[in-house]
């Protein structure tokens, strides 16, 4: 959640510096002094910037005040509209990075222990890709021959994509599973009722920035609701790039808000952008149906 704190500070701290820019400014104009109209204006203006500052100071208080009931309501409230919410669904989810301890347990809980479904499969994908390991077993498979080359690691990464949601007969992941993947668990057998993509890994450029782009594609085209997950506070937001391919996002998964929206989206809500921070275009939390 925001720390309105901050905000206190930030203010407070620039009416200050706007009294000392005037009480500076006096100090070298002219011969440094005042005639008794110029001194009561301008110390008219510096006690107004103070009752300024002590407006501005009151309204964050209050606010963070709200913030805190907010917060205190969400942490009750959260058992009770999660609970049951994803009962009898199954859930992918794809780490595209190592498997981020700041991420990846709170969408298992929220998941398994507070919304009743199951994490079906979950696999951490290594990036960057090993273009050449890649390519070679496609090469050692004839019935793969239409993946071959660089220039189809995008089609690659889609029909990855496809098979990570719909299970079954996966031969691009029975092929490339060994290649791609550093941590796994979950059989590829059944189809999937949902799917959480969580990066961990830093923004990728080149072949491997193709490759992620077509699995975006390939995972918002099968109709179940994906969705992208981070952090509250992270040192470079992917969510900007689920956004461009269509993802529905959630920021603060470490949080109950943030468990709560990606819950709610799981479970067919309506997809968006829902958080606390800029990017989260349709509100903090979908409209909640009841259970």
């Amino acid at each position: 959640m925001f720390d309105f704190r901050y905000y206190v500070a930030t203010i407070a701290g620039l009416f200050l510096m706007l009294a000392v820019g005037i009480l500076l400014g006096v100090g070298v104009s002219g011969r440094g002094v005042l005639e008794g109209a110029e001194r009561d204006r301008l110390e008219g203006e510096i006690a107004e910037l103070r009752e300024e500052a002590d407006a501005a100071g009151t309204e964050v208080e209050d606010l963070e005040r709200r913030q805190e009931a907010a917060a205190d309501f969400v942490e009750s409230a959260y058992p009770v509209l999660a609970d049951g919410r994803l009962a009898g669904k199954r859930v992918g989810v794809v780490v595209l990075g190592p498997a981020d301890q700041n991420a990846l347990p709170f969408v298992e809980r929220a998941i398994e222990s507070d919304a009743g479904g199951s994490v079906a499969r979950m696999r951490a994908l290594e990036l960057p890709l090993r273009v050449d390991a890649i390519e070679a077993e496609i090469d050692a498979r004839t019935e793969l021959g239409g993946y071959a080359g660089e220039e189809q690691l995008a089609n690659v990464g889609r029909d990855l994509g496809r098979e990570l949601v719909t299970g079954g007969e996966t031969p691009l992941w029975d092929a490339l599973e060994g290649e791609l993947v550093e941590e796994r668990s979950g059989a590829m057998a059944d189809p999937l009722d949902a799917l959480v993509v969580i990066r961990s890994a830093e923004p990728q450029a080149g072949p491997t920035s193709r490759f992620l782009a077509g699995l975006y594609q390939g995972l918002n085209s099968t109709g179940v609701p994906v969705v992208g997950v981070e952090p509250t506070r992270v040192e470079q937001s992917a969510i900007p790039v689920f956004q461009d391919y269509g993802l529905s996002t959630v920021d603060g998964i470490d949080e109950e808000l943030g468990q709560l929206a990606t819950v709610l989206l799981l479970a067919g809500a309506n997809p968006g952008d829902y958080g606390i921070r800029d990017t989260a275009e349709d509100g903090i939390l979908p409209p909640i149906e009841p259970a």
